[in-house]
């Protein structure tokens, strides 16, 4: 076997941590999530206000710093073959569920074998190479891959392959589950209360295995639709931490310079939030190719992000960020250029036939987004209508193919394997999922090519084959590449140790503490 890659917690788990000085325990912290999430099950629900509250009700195997590297959670240990085909990872004893069930190696395989593939498009791109899952004794997972997959240790995230209780799913039908409304995970906190529309709360986990966590009695979640009251709101001390995404970007300059204010830009490292335009490849002008080439020139994605955004983030090159691995930076920009929008445009013979436009309904910037996007592509000749909807029109639409373009925001994961080929290969392509590969393009050498990258061996043969698709992508152009997102997360001074993570608030609050 290989030297293990991780050891005991407390050898070396948390020294990768920031250091705590003096943790004071108790206190509750008030923060916003924007919008209201559909659901808190994760690996059922992908949406990210979902992941960022149920990230502290269920947890994962591993944690990741922001260097990415692996960090023990449920699992406190792991090995790897030499020949990288066999993980075997040994779990903490003494965890148990929020309901007092214990947790056990049975309820891993369950939860990625069962759950996970029946559900998850993120996880079931990871599990297309695995062989078998097996417990070998209550505490002890063996996960044998088909072939070397080089990022199969980034994988175990909480939001991406969350562990769920075997002894309430196993045996139903998941998403009807009467246990989606109480949900039910091993993290620091547990499901109180959803006022709908109003707040949720969790609170401490009495139980937590990890000694003297979580530090605070809880953490209020406020559902405040108005994107000017979620500002007031911090500015009169209703709430004390505004995670990314939860006021408009035009406030955060104002709110980032009050007495008693802290922003970081960390916590999203493992995610590289990647906003993209999603285009049905399946039928109507969106069908063909120079439509889409054209929608690509026609926006202005550099006002997007200088004034929309107020200069956090990249104006990506193509399908890959410039966080992920292999990006190939000799492909030509996609600058703004009406002139050459509507020659290809001419070219298609494209008559003015209408396309809808479906705002992703997560606040002011994002529908000012979509009237700039709507303004954009009028000027070059492209007749659009929006159609706005809630969060669980927009995950409807998107599941049943009920769009033209779409504004949406995915994660890339720190690896093209796990957070984009999913969006571009044919078997990914399925029904009731807006997180999948939702534009329906096919393209049988690009399959082949993520295919082979994802288990090619080294490095240099992965990104001859990246580097290869990102060709390829970038003249079918399948969706449109809008920003890499910069999401700020403003909160007080006094709140130490709020991002711990490659995830940020997502899974901070275990750590957390308030200053007295």
């Amino acid at each position: 076997m290989k030297a293990p890659l991780a050891c005991a917690v407390a050898a070396c788990g948390l020294a990768t941590l920031p250091a705590m000085a003096d943790p004071q325990p108790g206190g509750v912290i008030d923060t916003i999530i924007q919008p209201e999430p559909p659901g808190l099950v994760l690996g059922m629900i992908q949406n990210a206000p979902t992941r960022t509250v149920a990230g502290n009700i269920y947890e994962g195997l591993l944690r990741y710093d922001t260097d990415l590297n692996p960090i023990p959670q449920l699992a406190e240990s792991w090995e790897e073959s030499d020949d990288g085909l066999t993980y075997t990872f040994h779990l903490r004893k003494g965890v148990t569920w929020h309901d007092g069930e214990p947790f056990t190696a049975e309820d891993v395989v369950f939860s990625a074998d069962v759950f996970h593939r029946d559900l998850n498009p993120s996880a079931r791109a990871v599990l297309q190479h695995v062989e078998s899952i097996e417990a070998t004794d209550d505490h002890t997972v063996v996960f044998t891959l088909k072939q070397p997959f080089g990022p199969f240790l980034l994988s175990f995230e909480a939001g991406t392959f969350t562990m769920v209780p075997k002894h309430i799913y196993e045996g139903t039908e998941f998403r009807d589950n009467e246990a989606n409304n109480q949900p039910v995970g091993t993290g620091p906190f547990k499901f109180e209360n959803w006022d709908r529309g109003t707040v949720i709360e969790l609170v401490k986990n009495e139980d937590y295995y990890e000694e003297g966590l979580p530090y605070l009695d809880g953490v209020n979640w406020h559902i405040i639709p108005d994107g000017a009251s979620r500002a007031v709101a911090y500015e009169n001390g209703t709430v004390d931490v505004l995670p990314y995404g939860t006021v408009e970007n035009f406030d955060v300059p104002r709110l980032a310079e009050m007495e008693n204010t802290c922003m970081t830009q960390e916590g999203h490292e493992y995610f590289s939030p990647f906003a993209m335009l999603w285009m049905n490849n399946r039928e109507g002008p969106t069908a063909d190719k120079r439509f889409r080439q054209a929608v690509m020139y026609a926006m202005d994605r550099e006002f997007a992000r200088d004034v929309l955004w107020n200069g956090l983030g990249n104006v990506p090159l193509s399908a890959f960020g410039s966080n992920a691995k292999f990006q190939n930076e000799d492909l030509e920009p996609y600058d703004h250029d009406p002139e050459k929008a509507r020659e290809l445009l001419d070219e298609m013979g494209y008559d003015g036939e209408e396309v809808t436009l479906l705002p992703l309904p997560y606040g002011e910037t994002w529908t000012r987004w979509a009237e700039a996007v709507k303004q954009n592509l009028s000027e070059v000749g492209i007749n659009v209508r929006t159609e706005a909807t809630d969060v669980g029109g927009w995950n409807q639409r998107l599941g049943e193919w009920d769009y033209d373009l779409a504004f949406t925001y995915l994660y890339q994961y720190g690896d093209p394997a796990l957070g984009i080929s999913r969006t571009y290969l044919s078997s990914n392509i399925e029904k009731g999922s807006p997180w999948n590969n939702v534009e329906g393009y096919e393209n049988e050498r690009v399959d082949e090519l993520f295919n082979e990258a994802a288990t090619a061996y080294p490095e240099a043969k992965r990104e001859a084959l990246y580097h290869e698709v990102q060709e390829i992508l970038h003249e079918d152009v399948p969706v449109g590449w809008l920003l890499e997102l910069g999401f700020p997360t403003i909160y007080r001074c006094n709140i130490k140790n709020l991002v711990t993570s490659g995830v940020g608030v997502n899974d901070g609050f275990k750590d957390a503490w308030i200053e007295k």
